[in-house]
């Protein structure tokens, strides 16, 4: 490992490991079951097949500006803040999928994905104070939990009460 650090490997790979576990996590937690087929969605909810391919891009640009971000800042500080930031995103991301598809909440998740929205202009802040490239990457991420939010907020109008005993 010493190697790959030396050779300016390390930030990528704990970068791409750090996605790739927050992404696996997310899957797991999301189940297109029947209740979830049985849910009213808006006509302009993008189709089931896009998420994939989207996410993945949104993951590798994310990843992409914390390597700019921690390479390009060397503050002890600096780093700390931006760990405590795509830490806390990467777990508000995992979040909404448990609480929208597990505990199949779309009401509950609602509310969370204000704080994942916030937690994703904190990384936009944070990597763009170090680099106005890093901190545009995240303006994908912003715009698809944005997209996201509106359509979370459709289902709760469409489908509402949640909880209730079937």
């Amino acid at each position: 490992m010493t190697v790959l650090a030396g050779a300016g490997w390390g930030p990528p790979a704990v970068a791409a490991a750090a996605a790739v576990l927050v992404a696996i996590a997310g899957a797991a937690a999301t189940t297109t079951d029947g209740w979830y087929r049985g849910l009213r969605v808006p006509a302009w909810k993008p189709p089931d097949w896009a998420f994939g391919p989207v996410w993945t891009v949104i993951f590798a640009l994310t990843a992409t500006s914390g390597v700019l971000a921690w390479t390009g800042d060397s503050d002890p500080i600096a780093r700390g803040v931006l760990l405590a930031a795509f830490g806390a995103n990467g777990a508000l991301n995992i979040a909404w999928s448990v609480l929208f598809f597990r505990f199949r909440r779309p009401d509950w998740a609602l509310a969370e994905v204000a704080a994942l929205w916030l937690s994703i202009v904190a990384l936009v802040l944070v990597t763009g104070r170090v680099s106005g490239a890093a901190g545009l990457m995240n303006l994908p991420y912003l715009a698809w939990v944005s997209t996201a939010a509106c359509l979370n907020l459709r289902i709760v109008r469409l489908n509402a009460p949640f909880g209730e005993p079937a």
